[in-house]
């Protein structure tokens, strides 16, 4: 041994994308853009990197599978970055199990829900994670990493002061789970 100590591995952040963002880039391009999960996937770890952070990525279109790399990320990550896709709307075990692994998560979509039809208007996810990203494209994963690398303790980015108490996430959001038509968020 050299005596050298080593530096101390990087924060993970766990990034989950839900059913059918494999199709990103084919898929109704008019709504969710032409970038493949390929190249959101590549620039995330690109941008992970400039950030001191490590990304680990996982697709499925099975709720299970999901859920259980949700689950894996409990006491290992130190973020999580969620788009579930369509089960945003309707899966009580996703919502849970983001609340079970209690790690600052961001909801990410890459069209506006709100500016979309009535049944996508709500969201289970969001009263368990920190904050949701909607309307912005490929960007919003980005911006996500971005605001996660704020937030996360041993990130080089970690905001200056106290950081938040461990209970603190998640974060309930009632603005951001409005059934109304242009609800402002509070």
């Amino acid at each position: 041994m050299s005596g050298e100590k080593r530096a101390p591995p990087p924060p993970v952040i766990v990034v989950v994308h839900g059913p059918n963002l494999n199709l990103l880039g084919t898929r109704e391009p008019h709504i969710y853009g032409k970038t493949t999960l390929a190249e959101i996937d590549r620039d995330l770890a690109a941008r992970g990197a400039e950030l001191g952070l490590a990304i680990e990525t996982f697709q499925s279109n099975h709720e299970g599978s999901l859920v259980d790399r949700i689950q894996q990320a409990h006491g290992k990550a130190a973020g999580l970055i969620i788009n579930a896709g369509g089960l945003t709307h309707t899966s009580v075990a996703l919502r849970d199990a983001v609340a079970a692994v209690k790690v600052p998560t961001i909801e990410v979509h890459l069209s506006n829900l709100y500016a979309r039809e009535e049944f996508r208007h709500q969201s289970l996810m969001a009263p368990v994670c920190l904050g949701q990203i909607a309307g912005l494209g490929a960007i919003g994963y980005l911006l996500a990493l971005e605001a996660l690398a704020r937030v996360v303790p041993g990130s080089p980015s970690f905001s200056a002061g106290r950081p938040p108490p461990p209970d603190s996430f998640p974060v309930k959001s009632r603005g951001a789970t409005s059934s109304k038509k242009g609800a402002a968020r509070k």
